[in-house]
């Protein structure tokens, strides 16, 4: 089916507030590499295959290692992501299920002992920010083509 509505084209100061927030979030102090593994994250948790595909893809560009791709959903699993990662990673699954996991006190204290208070902030904007994109890409019909 493809695109239900050209939506860039039908809410254009909304989609002009997205690309906003994109481009903030594009200028914080959360290397790049993991801006991307928490968008891929959160996205394999909503099952946006279109975001998957980009993000993905834009991570490799970025050096991405496939291993390091491929396991992201077992983070947990895995000696090849660093503790500061894997606690961003934590982080993304919290709030992306924040019904039923919460941010609990003590992930926020591990947290705060890898990211600074603004750090903090950036990584849940970030968060939101995928979630946001995931929600109005599987709402709108968007799905992943091969390049």
């Amino acid at each position: 089916m493809g695109q239900r509505v050209p939506y860039y084209e039908i809410a254009p100061d909304g989609m002009k507030i997205m690309m906003d927030m994109e481009k903030y979030t594009k200028t914080t102090a959360i290397e790049r590499k993991l801006r991307e593994l928490i968008k891929i994250r959160a996205s394999q948790i909503n099952g946006c295959a279109f975001c998957l595909n980009m993000h993905t893809s834009d991570a490799r560009k970025m050096g991405e290692t496939e291993q390091r791709l491929y396991c992201v959903s077992a983070w947990k699993e895995c000696e090849f992501y660093t503790e500061a990662e894997k606690v961003a990673l934590e982080l993304t699954e919290h709030v992306t299920l924040i019904p039923t996991k919460r941010v609990p006190d003590e992930l926020y204290q591990r947290v705060r002992e890898h990211y600074d208070e603004k750090q903090y902030v950036d990584l849940v904007l970030i968060i939101n920010q995928i979630n946001n994109w995931n929600r109005i890409s599987i709402a709108m019909g968007n799905i992943a083509t091969e390049k």
